[in-house]
């Protein structure tokens, strides 16, 4: 082991998890994965989980079970404070690493544009703790509902406004407009259907998912209004205050629930220069990951924008996708010669969204084709299976959707607010 260099990793998301897997086992090399968490999550189910449909176990799976059998592989629990090239080490919140190799795959975090009404009072969608605290206001909200005999104090805690209209926004609309016709009136029948809030979908682009084809844009937009979704357009979230979300164009929506997808940023970390930063954050790399200006330091996957690809000038979209065909190069690149290694090419393999049960979109490469409605949605879930990291989470999963596809409904629904003893910490 002494002979092998060192390659640490940050952040076990797709590209960190897929490199590592790429080396598996190599005598080249000794790989320590560093994350903030103990655990691999599945970003894209996330919003199942913040409406109780999904456990957060059956998306989720320790790091060091998944790295068990890898005889090169290590795990470090630990938050990264600073790199120091000049040194090759990066020091966390508890300790120091050297590396010979550096790979950043520390992935994006929410983006308020510098609101910071938005940023103290609204609801992110990026982690688990996320998708819990989302998960628990929700349902204590209900609850609230069922105690308050003021109208419009009922009407502003049952009214969900969502920003952005990405695949996100439009899945969380899609789930929240489901619960509404099929399980709260059932749960809740304290509540009476006129008594349920509006659900608004607030987007600044001229489109619902607008990264996708015209046809799945207009189908998304028709289903989700048919499911009851207030959709506004060319808009922005302008505050957040007094119980009021307030919009670009004018529009003021009483709420207490003002839920954020609308917008990513990579992190920034001290050691780098300015320069080594693009757009959104996001480390400058050339054709092989190579972060601008060292030899030894990758960045792979939503933090990177990666030069040199001709067909994506601006960078790769940030989708799980761009950040596996990353790793899996650069795992090649790193076990053959300098002079043999390959530049990185990305591979559109297409692009979907599930709006609500038996209603999703399929674009596959450049638009070329386009799948909607059940079809749609079978190819969705068969891919979100394959996506998660263990057997057991694809067998936990299908057997969720099984339930709810039966049923039209889950049985997650539970208030949990873990408090943390500092003295144990």
């Amino acid at each position: 082991m002494e002979n092998k260099k060192v390659i640490v990793v940050v952040g076990g998301g797709f590209a960190g998890i897929e490199l590592i897997k790429r080396l598996h086992n190599n005598n080249l090399y000794k790989i320590i994965l560093v994350d903030t968490n103990n655990y691999n999550f599945f970003p894209p189910l996330l919003y199942q989980v913040s409406a109780g449909f999904m456990e957060p176990s059956a998306i989720s799976y320790p790091f060091r079970k998944i790295l068990r059998h890898n005889k090169n592989a290590f795990f470090r629990l630990g938050s990264l404070q600073e790199v120091v090239p000049s040194d090759n080490k990066i020091i966390l919140n508890n300790g120091e690493l050297q590396y010979d190799v550096l790979v950043m795959a520390t992935g994006v975090e929410t983006n308020f544009f510098g609101n910071k009404n938005i940023e103290d009072k609204s609801l992110p969608m990026k982690t688990i703790s996320d998708a819990l605290s989302l998960r628990n206001v929700i349902f204590t909200r209900l609850d609230r509902a069922t105690r308050t005999q003021d109208i419009h104090k009922r009407k502003r805690l049952l009214t969900f406004v969502i920003a952005g209209a990405g695949p996100t926004g439009v899945e969380l609309s899609g789930i929240f407009a489901e619960m509404r016709s099929n399980i709260l009136t059932k749960d809740y029948p304290e509540l009476r259907a006129d008594d349920l809030g509006d659900i608004y979908l607030i987007d600044g682009q001229d489109a619902v998912l607008s990264s996708m084809s015209k046809k799945s844009q207009v189908y998304t937009h028709d289903k989700l209004q048919k499911l009851g979704v207030n959709i506004i357009l060319n808009t922005l979230v302008k505050d957040f205050k007094d119980e009021t979300v307030i919009l670009s164009n004018g529009i003021e929506i009483p709420t207490r629930n003002l839920i954020w997808a609308a917008g990513i940023s990579a992190k920034r970390f001290d050691g780098f220069s300015p320069n080594n930063y693009g757009r959104g954050n996001r480390l400058k790399t050339n054709a092989y990951n190579l972060v601008e200006g060292y030899d030894n330091i990758y960045a792979l996957g939503d933090c990177a924008i990666v030069s040199g690809d001709e067909n994506f000038p601006d960078g790769h979209p940030q989708l799980a996708q761009a950040a596996l065909q990353q790793a899996k190069q650069l795992a090649e690149n790193l076990l053959i010669s300098p002079e043999s290694r390959k530049p990185f090419k990305y591979k559109d393999l297409g692009s979907m969204a599930i709006i609500g049960r038996n209603k999703a979109v399929v674009d596959f490469p450049k638009h070329k084709y386009f799948l909607k409605g059940f079809i749609a949605w079978l190819i969705w879930i068969f891919v979100h299976i394959m996506g998660l990291v263990n057997f057991r989470n694809k067998l936990r999963t299908l057997y969720n959707w099984l339930g709810y596809y039966i049923n039209k409904d889950q049985s997650f629904r539970m208030i949990i607010k873990p408090s943390e003893r500092k003295e144990f910490n």
